[in-house]
């Protein structure tokens, strides 16, 4: 049996790198989350090599079971933060049971990373259809195509429901299924973490009580 192959410890370069990268203290002046957020997520996309606005969405199902996959940020706002899918898939089906939900955004080239916690809401119908408008028009086929998390025989099976649908579309306008939408995660906690030396890492926590929002700095 092979042994797994262990990183080695960061070398006293490699925690010099961590330092300078991630020395800025003005963080801690900060008394609303979002704007920091968003300056995190513009130097991620200048330097993340793919999906900077990645994360990790974790749920409960019905058993109270956690759950978690990655989904893509549509867009985030002092409401929350916005991302589309299809609402019978399991995800939706936990959504509805449990309006809760934790995000997770981690951007190694940036030695960072954001954690979110909150009800979760259903956007407007109006905002699911515009946002699904703007997709390509495979994707929204596959929208069309697609009976996300169910059990599935084959590719070939997909790429045979995918042509039906297209050839079903063919000539018209490809308009949103009434399954497919949109959630808010209204954040009640976000908590900011970036890496340094020695693994005395920076842990900055929001908190939301009502309209406005309290700090706190964690040990690492």
């Amino acid at each position: 049996m092979n042994t797994p192959v262990i990183p080695p410890s960061p070398t006293a370069e490699d925690y010099a790198a961590q330092l300078a990268a991630n020395a800025d203290e003005t963080i801690f002046e900060r008394d609303e989350p979002i704007g920091l957020f968003l300056e995190w997520l513009e130097e991620a996309k200048r330097s993340e090599p793919n999906d900077p606005n990645a994360m990790a969405l974790a749920t409960v199902d019905a058993e109270g079971a956690p759950d978690v996959r990655m989904v893509l940020l549509k867009d985030v706002a002092s409401r929350g933060f916005t991302f589309f899918s299809n609402q019978e898939s399991a995800k939706g089906e936990q959504l509805w049971a449990h309006p809760t939900a934790a995000l997770l955004f981690h951007w190694k080239s940036l030695r960072r990373q954001v954690r979110v916690r909150g009800a979760v809401e259903r956007v407007s119908e109006e905002e699911a259809s515009a946002y699904f408008a703007s997709r390509a028009r495979e994707s929204r086929i596959g929208a069309w195509a697609s009976d996300q998390s169910r059990p599935l025989g084959s590719r070939e099976e997909l790429e045979a429901k995918v042509a039906e649908q297209t050839a079903l579309f063919e000539g018209e306008d490809v308009p949103r299924p009434d399954r497919w939408t949109g959630w808010r995660v209204r954040p009640e906690q976000i908590e900011f973490w970036r890496d340094r030396p020695y693994r005395l890492h920076d842990r900055l926590r929001f908190d939301r009580r009502e309209a406005t929002w309290s700090t706190s700095r964690l040990w690492p």
